[in-house]
């Protein structure tokens, strides 16, 4: 089987509609002045990347429901894309990310045009509020290509509710995740615990179970189906962003787009993070809160971290639950009445999302 976000020709689809939207866009922002013409060109090249997983997840659910294929669910599902866009700009604005996808991260580059151009004041500020403004456009425009994705009213209306929900959860989730960094380390014991409602509602829902949710509500499914999916999706959600928690510690730059150990610089209060805390000795605790959020950790320090959270036993703890996720997902999946196909292509789409092999 070819990689299962091209099954269908459904990446090369999904990016079809989005530059097409994003012409219009362009057009748009072109009669209020030339100046704007960033505005969309560094959301293009953002959303030029990407895996197209939520998109992929939506039209597959859709498809499980016993829709056919057609243009419209591809614009409906591509429509996650511009969510997905609206929240990694505004992330990487909190997190003071300098990368994203293996480029400056949005608002670095408005940062750089600001210099270029001499502009008066301070070009940082400048660019963290021209990204503020690319993100909430990408939020917007999610909704518009929703909208006008070519659906029925009523099978729009159908997905509504998980569109809204899945938008305010982020937030919220995001916020929660805001609250961890800046109470630094509060409640130890309860730190597990926090952290895993961060992925729910941080990525999990939004990433996975959403838009699984969201493409079989505008197929007109019916209420097993939806448990069913859910069931499948929130414990592959989880599994995914373990992985990317991982990954934001371990991870190669050229496969994730940041540098290395840069979740160790910024931070981040993950369940890798939590387990290292909970299960490290009292040498091992004070070494890892001297380095731990320290923007100038170089690389003896992050290599120092990574030993730390090995000795512990934090990375196998979260690999493996990870491979409980993805167990507990596949299993969910297999008692779904859908047809072979859309099961095989989310299987393997669970699979892919875990590993982190496409």
């Amino acid at each position: 089987m070819p990689s299962p976000l091209a099954v269908d020709d459904l990446q090369d689809r999904v990016h079809k509609a989005i530059e097409h939207f994003l012409s219009a866009r362009a057009a748009t922002l072109a009669a209020v002045s030339d100046d704007c013409a960033p505005l969309v060109g560094y959301a293009a090249d953002l959303l030029s990347g990407g895996k197209r997983l939520r998109a992929a997840l939506c039209y597959w659910a859709w498809r499980a429901a016993g829709a056919p294929d057609e243009p419209a669910i591809v614009a409906a599902a591509a429509a996650l894309e511009f969510f997905q866009a609206a929240a990694l700009i505004h992330d990487d604005v909190m997190d003071a990310s300098d990368m994203r996808r293996g480029a400056p991260a949005v608002h670095r580059r408005f940062t750089a045009l600001h210099r270029a151009n001499r502009w008066a004041g301070d070009a940082d500020h400048f660019g963290l509020s021209a990204a503020v403004l690319v993100g909430d456009l990408c939020l917007a425009w999610s909704d518009e290509l929703y909208t006008s994705s070519g659906l029925p009213a009523d099978a729009l209306a159908r997905g509504r509710t998980t569109f809204n929900l899945m938008r305010t959860q982020l937030m919220g989730g995001q916020y929660l995740d805001l609250i961890e960094q800046a109470a630094d380390g509060r409640d130890p014991a309860g730190a597990l615990h926090r952290a895993r409602q961060v992925i729910r509602f941080k990525s999990a829902k939004y990433s996975v179970e959403q838009p699984l949710l969201l493409g079989a509500e505008l197929a007109g499914a019916g209420p097993d189906l939806l448990a069913g999916l859910s069931a499948f999706g929130l414990p592959l959600g989880e599994a995914f962003q373990l992985r990317d928690d991982i990954l934001g510690v371990f991870g190669d730059t050229a496969l994730t787009g940041k540098p290395a150990g840069d979740d160790l610089r910024e931070g981040k209060r993950t369940v890798l993070v939590a387990l290292t805390l909970r299960d490290a000795d009292p040498v091992q605790k004070k070494v890892f809160a001297a380095h731990f959020g320290d923007p100038g950790l170089d690389a003896a320090g992050v290599a120092r971290l990574r030993e730390i959270i090995v000795a512990t036993g934090a990375l196998a703890a979260t690999e493996e639950m990870i491979t409980s996720g993805l167990r507990e997902s596949l299993t969910a999946l297999h008692t779904i009445d859908i047809d072979p196909r859309s099961r095989s292509v989310l299987a393997t789409l669970a699979r892919n999302a875990t590993d982190r092999t496409f």
